[in-house]
């Protein structure tokens, strides 16, 4: 489990996540929904340790994360962040070995390489896995990071946004990973999503952040309702039942 304790983050005197609470239960898909300037990535990314918490706690099965050494909390939790940049010229094959650096620190054995063929796998990337990043599409290159996080094979796997740069056919193709991951591999995965939909599609759990502050949590079935999502964007979504999914009709 991730618990999250009164979480504080300010940017000179603007608090952008306020005394934030969740606890994230293992072996589910959690969606963190919100306008923009919620705070949803800052709690990732703070989360994963990748910026410094100004207050609270945060702790992975009971581990508070500060206490852990980097390379162990890279074995525990991966993330993908918004916006990757890499320098060096890498293929796709390459990129997604990377994931296996805290176990191989850059020596793949037969195990690294079995993770890493499979990941490539998974976002059926085996076709171009030699060919360069920047010969990629912003789709392709996407797969192939989330590829790396597969790769890292970490019970916790956070997502920043992973739908961003694909088409409709491969952000389905994403989300159906992430269940698989779920569902057959027992993998705990945080999402940052602005469609609501994937979030009600996929999601067992959605939390809801508006100013940096938590204002309502809970089931899938029970976060997709009118009165909360007007609460939460400021807006009438109308929402209807299809094959057995919440759907929001927000266009008109």
């Amino acid at each position: 489990m991730v618990e999250v304790l009164k979480l504080t983050k300010k940017y000179g005197e603007k608090k952008v996540v306020e005394d934030v609470s969740m606890k994230i239960a293992k072996g589910k898909i959690t969606s963190l929904i919100g306008p923009n300037g919620a705070g949803k990535s800052t709690v990732l990314s703070m989360v994963s340790r990748l910026i410094d918490k100004d207050s609270g706690d945060i702790l992975i099965d009971g581990l508070d994360i500060t206490e852990a050494k980097s390379n162990a909390l890279a074995k525990k939790i991966s993330i993908l962040k918004q916006s990757n940049h890499i320098n060096i010229r890498l293929t796709i094959k390459e990129l997604v070995s990377f994931g296996r650096f805290p176990y191989s620190q850059g020596r793949l054995n037969k195990e690294d390489w079995n993770h890493i063929n499979e990941a490539i796998r998974y976002m059926e990337l085996e076709d171009i896995q030699d060919k360069y990043l920047d010969q990629l599409s912003g789709g392709q290159r996407q797969r192939a990071y989330i590829a790396m996080v597969i790769a890292q094979n970490t019970e916790y796997v956070l997502l920043d946004e992973p739908l961003n740069n694909l088409d409709m056919k491969h952000s389905v193709q994403i989300m159906k990973v992430l269940r698989r991951l779920v569902d057959e591999l027992g993998k705990t995965v945080i999402i940052v999503i602005h469609d609501i939909n994937f979030a009600s599609c996929y999601s067992d759990y959605i939390v809801a952040l508006k100013d940096g502050k938590v204002i309502h949590e809970g089931s899938t079935d029970k976060m997709i309702d009118r009165s909360i999502l007007k609460n939460v964007y400021d807006m009438d979504i109308d929402i209807q039942n299809i094959n057995c999914n919440k759907i929001c009709v927000y266009f008109s």
